[in-house]
């Protein structure tokens, strides 16, 4: 019974898109680490590059920018389109070093150096937490817009806005 409270709380329209969004982002982006991964000379170096060679291709962030800002948040108008893209960079970038951390500590420290180990820490334990990190920021910061289907209403009384006159006294309009 628990868990289907737990689910209905949290499993909401908008958690589902971003999931599903996130999904397809996810899929460009691992099969972008996995070709670059392959290619030379990325396959003799650090996986840490090619996973970095990966977000800076930048088609995944595309792709999830393009989702989010059409599917989740859709009914939310963007005030200012360059500060929400810059954020939505900034918190990428943010995002993305969960996962290069965990590569690195998995790889370098722990020295798990398969390629499936590379994968897990990278592209399932580091995307998780980013994942986490990426919806809260967004939801708060990149597209916290009010929402532009709610309208005033309709009991409220009108808002008066002050004007200049030409003499420079406020005049209300109601």
């Amino acid at each position: 019974m628990w868990l289907r409270e737990l689910t209905r709380r949290f499993l909401t329209r908008e958690v589902l898109t971003f999931l599903l969004v996130g999904g397809v982002g996810y899929i460009v982006d691992v099969a972008a680490f996995n070709v670059l991964r392959s290619m030379t000379p990325l396959s003799a170096l650090d996986p840490s590059v090619a996973r970095t060679a990966a977000v800076v291709v930048v088609v995944a962030m595309c792709v999830t920018y393009a989702g989010n800002r059409t599917l989740t948040w859709r009914g939310y108008a963007s005030a200012n389109r360059r500060r929400e893209v810059g954020l939505f960079v900034v918190f990428n970038i943010i995002g993305f070093g969960f996962s290069a951390v965990t590569l690195a500590l998995s790889h370098d420290v722990l020295g798990l150096t398969s390629r499936l180990a590379d994968n897990v820490s990278a592209n399932v334990i580091g995307i998780a937490l980013g994942t986490v990190f990426r919806y809260l920021t967004y939801k708060r910061f990149v597209f916290a817009a009010t929402p532009a289907a709610s309208e005033p209403d309709e009991e409220s009384a009108p808002s008066e806005t002050p004007l200049l006159a030409r003499d420079n006294t406020k005049v209300l309009v109601g």
